[in-house]
């Protein structure tokens, strides 16, 4: 149970050497002080009754201010008690007078600096992204976590859609970010649980189509005749042996070594999960591999030739610039190599994903064994490509009902 007084601080003096009075609450131990606002000289002060002594000129006025706020905190100490036993002072004092207003993004500077010690260097830029683009809509970064309200949030998302053509989806990567701080801030007793603006406002998200190519697709993109030795033939090929090797990511395939192959598999760490991963290549995949293959193959030497292998790999953030700048590179190739297959796809490098997917489904290989090849966390990311292939199933099933 919490004891609370009134006590002269005494430790506290100012410069016109007068002390604070203070409510102390002890409980467990442990003090929190709450001021009254109010400064009395030492020797105006009466001590053993805890009253400013008669001779001050505002005696009366005070000590029913002083007796009030220490009536009206004993009650407050009383009821979140009888609520929960296990309070802190600290969180006691909390509960009763709020928390001290933090800034939105000083309390969002130390998530960002945990992406960067984890090396989440693409998350971390992305939050940074969406942290302009709130500094943009306040017009400044004096935004206290408070005064993210639903109301702010919902005006936050027409700012986007209107300023920035966002979508819904991309609004609702920004509004995950910020509900990501929000719980932080809940989970350091930075703010209260009911201060959070996501208990009235609700996300908003857009189911995407998922976009592959069929077999006939695949073959007229692989088909396209490009000058043997140049960059376009170079991503058709990256992209083909993906959609045959388990939907490699583009950032797998550009940091595959000769050192991860043997005769008949790869053997290597994704990238985005850092988990082993071993795939028997198929014999179309791996004649495309070997075309890329030096007569004298150093293991350390990419197998698709397109970073340059002076970079430092122990540079995190330089190697995800590197990454970046390749994947674009590929995916405008993939966009003139669609154009040239006359395909009615967006086609860029993730495709080829989606691509493998479909089709091993399609072959028969189990969901299970597509899981694992494609490296998902959960198996539950494959079963979105299952849900196309049955759809595909069904309206093949509709001839019947001509």
């Amino acid at each position: 149970m919490a004891t609370l007084s009134i006590i002269l601080r005494k430790d506290k003096i100012n410069k016109e050497g007068l002390c604070p009075i203070h409510l102390r609450i002890i409980k467990d131990r442990k003090i929190s002080y709450i001021s009254t606002s109010i400064y009395l000289l030492e020797n105006q002060w009466d001590e053993k009754n805890k009253k400013v002594k008669k001779a001050h000129p505002n005696s009366s006025r005070l000590n029913s201010f002083i007796s009030n706020k220490f009536t009206e905190l004993q009650d407050q100490v009383f009821e979140h008690e009888t609520i929960s036993k296990s309070l802190t002072t600290k969180q006691l004092k909390t509960k009763i007078y709020g928390h001290k207003p933090t800034n939105f993004f000083e309390f969002s500077k130390q998530l960002l600096e945990q992406y960067e010690k984890q090396k989440m260097h693409g998350t971390h830029d992305k939050a940074k992204a969406i942290l302009n683009k709130i500094e943009k809509y306040i017009g400044s970064t004096s935004l206290m976590l408070q005064d993210i309200t639903p109301d702010f949030l919902k005006k936050y998302d027409a700012f986007c859609r209107k300023e920035f053509n966002n979508l819904t989806n991309t609004v609702h990567k920004d509004m995950k970010f910020i509900r990501r701080v929000i719980n932080e801030a809940i989970s350091s007793d930075v703010i209260e649980i009911q201060q959070n603006p996501f208990l009235k406002y609700k996300l908003k998200s857009e189911k995407t189509q998922r976009v592959y190519l069929n077999e006939d697709e695949l073959a007229q993109l692989v088909a396209v005749k490009c000058t043997p030795g140049t960059r376009l033939e170079l991503h058709r090929d990256m992209f083909e042996v993906a959609a045959y090797t388990g939907g490699l990511r583009v950032s797998d395939m550009l940091l595959l070594k000769w050192k991860n192959l043997d005769a008949t598999h790869i053997h290597f760490t994704i990238k985005k999960t850092s988990s082993q991963i071993s795939i028997k290549v198929p014999n179309k995949a791996l004649a495309i591999i070997n075309k890329y293959r030096p007569i004298k193959s150093s293991p350390e030497t990419y197998v698709f030739p397109m970073l340059s292998n002076s970079l430092n790999q122990s540079d995190a953030r330089a190697m995800d610039r590197a990454i970046s700048a390749a994947t674009a590179y590929i995916n405008k190739n993939l966009k003139i190599l669609a154009e040239k297959a006359e395909l009615a796809k967006h086609v860029s490098f993730h495709i080829s994903r989606h691509t493998f997917a479909t089709r091993a489904l399609k072959k028969g290989i189990s969901i299970d064994k597509v899981s694992k090849l494609m490296g998902h966390a959960q198996i539950r990311e494959t079963q979105i490509y299952a849900k196309i292939v049955n759809e595909e199933l069904d309206k093949a099933m509709d001839i019947f009902n001509d």
